[in-house]
């Protein structure tokens, strides 16, 4: 019974920690990148779909995203949904392609994504802590029942805490190297 325990909520923190890598992975760090533009959905054919599905998104260099759409028609709606987005881009539209530059970000706007980047981490940290504390009550809540020795709580509680070790460190770590792409 434990076993499951522990790898439901195993899963339930490596969960957290996708949720928390694609919310770093769409802070923009003054470099191109594809995640930037994950979050957008365009009206296209009066369905919401994600911008990756109706356009080739490609960064050919730092400084410029492409976005290449499979139906020419889509380009006004890609456009207005860039737009409308919170990504801070003006496109550029040319008639068979958009693109979007990158400007280099000053040292006080760097210093302001850091602690984005902070804030994010630490509310993963928190989801993390959660899921411990979610988990580690199950496992009291067993030995209360009697379906848990004293001993085996123990070592059950101790293989929880390890896993809680294991996921924030992976969190520090994902920190550690967006705050350096940032500052770079």
């Amino acid at each position: 019974m434990s076993e499951k325990i522990y790898n439901d909520c195993q899963e339930r923190m490596e969960k957290s920690v996708a949720h928390y890598l694609s919310e770093v992975g769409s802070i923009r760090t003054g470099r191109a990148s594809t995640a930037l533009l994950d979050s957008i959905k365009v009206e296209f054919y009066g369905t919401q779909s994600p911008l990756s599905n109706i356009a080739l998104i490609s960064t050919p260099d730092a400084h410029l995203i492409t976005i290449q759409p499979y139906d020419p028609n889509a380009l006004e709606s890609i456009e207005k949904a860039i737009i409308d987005s919170d990504v801070d881009l003006t496109p550029n539209n040319d008639g068979t392609i958009i693109r979007l530059s990158i400007p280099p970000l000053t040292e006080e706007r760097r210093k302001e994504l850091v602690k984005v980047v902070h804030k994010v981490i630490e509310e993963g940290r928190i989801s993390i802590r959660n899921i411990r504390r979610d988990f580690n009550e199950q496992l009291k809540s067993l030995q209360k029942n009697n379906d848990l020795s004293e001993d085996n709580l123990k070592i059950e509680l101790d293989n929880i805490q390890d896993l809680t070790n294991e996921y924030i460190d992976k969190l520090n770590k994902i920190q550690e190297n967006k705050e350096k792409e940032i500052l770079q």
